[in-house]
């Protein structure tokens, strides 16, 4: 037999690597799409597969059975409804119950059955009043020891301690003798016990329950509550394999005190399950055994499970076996997100990051320095942090990525890179293939024998992992149940196989999802609570079958070469402000444009076309940004013409307070700042005095001087910046100190608003120039870095390059017209600036990671990084050398070697 290493071990280390966010919920990260509760007997669920939680949690309380309930329910004679029966045990007090013996009851249900009910039920009604009285006492003493300070114990908490111990026996020991119902007197049997042992009176419980318990020769939910509380106190007196002997009776013989036993059995004993497992006589002794082993070790399940089939195929723990066990599976083939690493050839899973001001603003730069760092060894993260610490490149310093793309062509022939089809994940290998084959193996050699559909479900349901819809469907069809569970599920991967074994997504298979399937995609309307906003959920809805289907579709359309539509299933248009891509962003605006939409068009996909103003605005915008970034004046300003009603960037405000908790308002701009359009500072057209993305503008940057450029305003928005350029660009045209002037502020602004400038934000749709993706140097030369769908679109940069030969180019021509050698000085050092930021597009072209474990690791790093240093002295110093072969004597050299700390190291 195989061995899987599916542990919880590997599973941790993934989920370590995995979460971005501390508040990360690994039961959060896939879509659960096999209800793991559709088990029939529910007092198994806790035993189903959960990460977050020590057992699984996410199911109704009142799914569980509840024994001491449904032997009430019997004694009563089935006169009394659940909700009934749970209020007289649970709900009524003790005085309300007094009042009934006394012939005055005043509690409504009470009132309802009448003074008849307890004069036929007296023996049950006057054990319920003695236990009422017993119940706020019902805790073991709490004895401080050295590892008290753990605890924040409420020292005025009632326990058994505070009954007087010898009247509370005495009544227990007379009401016992008194009871002629064997149930009832059990039931004082099982105070008897219970106080004994919350007492630490441990001897005397193991007493009163040989004495009071099994002489009554009932082996029903009374006696496994009694049997319970005499395994607590063995263990008390350390008789830990009796106790566990006893835990796990409980275990197998009740259904509302499984966790528990399950705890007090590891509690009892560190080999508690190898012990059982040699106890065990009973073929169910030994199949519950095995089970618990299977649990607690779920390393290799499939062993367990053919020992307990050997045993009862029937059996509802194997079921629960293997629906841990496929649980763990869809874990590894359908997470919620996809970042892959082409050139590992891995994919991981991973929860986004946010920031306060603005949950999407930081998106970029956290995600893909997180996604290289876990590429790292621990000690090459130690010299990395070392080498970030005392210097690097600039390329590592702004968390260059190795270039890891696909191409287009690679992508679309190669359908298997289609992430509900492939075999992706940090931990998804060639054991995991073999894990699913055993488990299919087992799965239909077990339906054969059972009885139950499950088998059959489950079959279905691994075939539909394998891609098998064919077969997966034709299973469905056959299976004949009345188990409304199971039908649901049925339903549901019916809908998988259909949907996802579609290969192209048409206008007629639209109509079909929407007329078969609305239940899926249409939203339905949540009222929310808007009084308690402190009700603020960390996490976000619980990944749904819907939204595994939306990532089907977005992925279909995505490798049928309809981005647009592909993006707006998983992002609004405003999210294209983030990383304003031009191919994408056309993508998107020809989905808006496009006339005939069909019905799932505009409900489902048109919808995400949200506020951002006046939509037309907001395109354009983009595109005259992008216009400005190659240079082209005027196309930008045919663009910026039709954005002059551009809102703003839209953006969100976050706010959260003690009184009032999370607030969330659209970000209104203040008539002075800076919106995505207007107020741009004429210092745009200026020289950095230092580099300070931090400072304001006024001490970071410096005019040049204006004056023979009346046109030149202090405060401007797009459209006139164009006219400005357009104005500059013919002015420098012609020849002379302006001209050359004309060129060397064009080149200033191209430089100023690249990713080295201080006004980088102008033309990438941002707010300011703090750090994110945008201002990274891993985008240069990527292709589209998404690989099935734009649902990471937040994760990861997807933007042009900077082209620092269109400054450089202005500089040249400024530097040609200029007979002033201090203004050719400064014109040599922008364009130094301009060629350094080549060399970093260039360096984070040139990336290598070696494998730490490789004896020349160092070696290969250090030669590599000559070759860089040699490029970089050879072909991307042009005008460093200039300067100092030429122009080291200016006033201007002179003043940049004191206030440009590189630049002096160069002149000398």
């Amino acid at each position: 037999m195989k061995k899987y290493i599916l542990s919880l071990a590997v599973v941790s280390l993934f989920y370590t690597k995995s979460d971005a966010c501390a508040w990360s919920d690994p039961d959060y990260e896939y879509f659960n799409l096999f209800t793991q509760s559709i088990i029939k007997d529910k007092s198994y669920l806790p035993f189903l597969h959960s990460y977050s939680t020590r057992f699984y949690s996410d199911y109704k309380q009142t799914m569980l059975p509840d024994d001491n309930l449904e032997t009430w329910k019997k004694y009563f004679n089935n006169q009394l409804n659940h909700a009934e029966a749970y209020d007289l045990v649970y709900k009524v007090s003790m005085n309300d119950l007094n009042t009934l013996k006394n012939g005055t009851p005043a509690h409504p249900l009470l009132q309802k059955l009448g003074t008849a009910f307890y004069q036929k039920y007296r023996e049950g009604i006057d054990y319920l009043i003695e236990a009422k009285y017993l119940e706020p006492y019902m805790s073991i003493n709490y004895i401080e020891s050295e590892n008290s300070f753990y605890y924040d114990r409420n020292s005025n908490r009632k326990n058994a301690t505070a009954l007087d111990y010898n009247k509370t026996i005495a009544a227990l020991h007379s009401l016992y003798n008194a009871a002629r119902n064997p149930e009832i007197k059990q039931r004082y049997g099982y105070q008897l016990v219970r106080l004994n042992h919350y007492t630490r009176n441990y001897d005397a419980a193991l007493q009163a329950f040989k004495t009071y318990i099994e002489p009554i020769r009932l082996k029903g939910t009374v006696y496994f509550m009694a049997l319970d509380q005499m395994a607590g106190a063995q263990r008390g007196l350390d008789m830990k394999s009796d106790a566990n002997w006893n835990f796990f009776q409980v275990f197998m013989n009740s259904k509302d005190r499984k966790e528990s036993a399950f705890v007090s059995m590891k509690l009892s004993d560190t080999a508690s399950f190898s012990n059982i497992m040699k106890r065990a006589n009973t073929n169910e002794e030994k199949n519950m055994a095995y089970f618990l082993l299977g649990y607690e070790d779920f390393n290799n399940p499939i062993p367990v499970m053919e020992k307990m089939y050997d045993i009862n195929p029937d059996s509802e723990i194997l079921k629960v076996m293997a629906v841990r066990s496929i649980n763990e599976l869809e874990r590894s083939y359908l997470p919620i997100y996809y970042y892959t690493d082409a050139a590992a050839g891995k994919g991981s899973v991973q929860r986004g990051n946010t920031e306060t001001k603005d949950p999407k603003a930081v998106q970029t730069d956290k995600a893909n320095a997180e996604v290289k760092e876990e590429k790292l060894s621990f000690w090459q993260k130690i010299v990395r942090f070392f080498k970030n610490l005392f210097g690097g490149s600039k390329a590592e310093k702004t968390g260059n990525a190795a270039k890891a793309d696909q191409s287009d062509d690679e992508l679309f022939s190669n359908p298997d890179r289609i992430p509900f089809y492939t075999r992706t994940g940090y931990w998804y290998d060639e054991k995991t293939q073999d894990y699913l084959d055993d488990l299919e193996k087992f799965t239909e050699k077990t339906k054969e024998k059972s009885k139950d559909e499950y088998w059959q479900i489950a079959d279905a349901y691994l075939k539909f992992l394998k891609k098998d819809y064919k077969a997966s469907s034709e299973i469905l069809n056959d299976i004949k149940t009345t188990n409304p569970e199971y039908l649901e599920e049925i339903k549901r991967m019916k809908v998988l196989n259909d949907i996802v074994s579609q290969p192209k997504i048409d206008a007629a298979y639209e109509d079909h999802l929407m007329k078969d399937y609305p239940e899926y995609f249409v939203e339905k309307k949540v009222e929310k609570d808007t009084a308690n906003t402190n009700d603020y959920d960390y996490y976000g809805d619980t990944p749904s079958t819907s939204d595994f289907l939306r990532d089907v579709l977005a992925n279909r359309y995505f490798l049928q070469g309809e981005d647009g539509k592909s993006f707006l299933m998983n992002n609004k248009l405003s999210d294209l402000q983030y990383n304003p891509n031009s191919s994408l962003v056309k993508s998107v605006e020809d989905f808006y444009r496009k006339p005939n939409k069909t019905q799932f068009e505009q409900q489902i996909i048109a919808k995400n076309l949200d506020s951002v103003g006046n939509i037309d605005a907001f395109f354009n915008t983009i595109y005259g940004d992008r216009a400005m970034r190659q240079a082209d004046f005027e196309k930008a300003k045919s663009y910026y013409k039709k954005a002059q009603s551009f809102a703003g960037i839209p953006r969100l405000n976050y706010d959260w307070s003690e009184k009032e908790g999370q607030k969330i308002t659209t970000k209104q701009y203040a008539s002075s700042e800076y919106n995505g359009f207007n107020n741009i500072s004429s210092l745009v057209f200026g020289h950095n005095v230092w580099e300070s993305f931090e400072s304001p503008d006024t001490e970071s940057m410096k005019a040049e001087n204006y004056s023979d450029f009346p046109f030149i305003k202090n405060n401007m928005n797009k459209l006139e910046l164009t006219d400005i350029l357009i104005q500059l660009k013919k002015i420098g045209s012609g020849t002379g100190e302006k001209a050359a002037q004309a060129n060397q502020l064009i080149g200033n602004l191209l430089y100023n608003t690249s990713i080295l400038g201080y006004y980088r934000q102008l033309f990438v749709m941002d707010v300011d120039n703090s750090n994110g993706g945008k201002y990274n140097f891993w985008n240069t030369d990527r292709k589209n870095p998404y690989t099935y769908y734009y649902k990471n679109f937040l994760d990861t940069s997807y933007i042009e390059p900077d082209n620092f030969d269109l400054a450089i180019n202005y500089y040249q021509q400024a530097l040609k017209l200029s007979n002033n050698k201090e203004e050719k000085a400064r014109i040599l050092f922008q364009m130094a600036s301009a060629e350094q930021g080549k060399y970093y597009q260039y360096e984070a072209k040139s990336q290598v990671d070696y494998d730490y474990s490789d004896a020349k690791w160092s070696e290969k790093q250090d030669a590599h990084q000559k070759e860089l240093d040699h490029t970089k002295n050879q072909k991307y110093r042009t005008y460093f050398a200039l300067l100092k072969t030429q122009y080291s004597d200016t006033e201007t050299a002179k003043n940049l070697m004191g206030s440009c700390t590189y630049f002096n190291y160069f002149m000398r």
